[in-house]
């Protein structure tokens, strides 16, 4: 359930910034490569094309680290056991 739970949260932390970061790479493609602004081409081209690549390629990245996050955790000793060895 814990991986389930952190995997959702990835996705959606992931969706929110990979929009955020599609929409700033799909202003510098505009800016750069001097798209046409007729009609609103150049913000369609961002907000329809860019940002939900971000989004999805965002959010399927954190959703996946999120969840080998998780599945480590329970691989990783979190109390360790004392030594039995010589006493000083």
């Amino acid at each position: 359930m814990k991986i389930a739970l952190l995997a959702l949260l990835g996705l959606a932390l992931g969706a929110l910034g990979g929009a955020a970061l599609g929409i700033g790479a799909g202003l510098a493609w505009v800016e750069i490569f001097k798209t046409t602004s007729f009609e609103g081409y150049s913000g369609m081209l961002v907000f329809f094309t860019f940002m939900p690549l971000g989004a999805a390629i965002g959010g399927i990245g954190c959703a996946l680290l999120f969840a080998i996050l998780a599945i480590r955790d329970a691989e990783i000793a979190i109390e360790r056991k004392p030594v039995h060895g010589r006493d000083r």
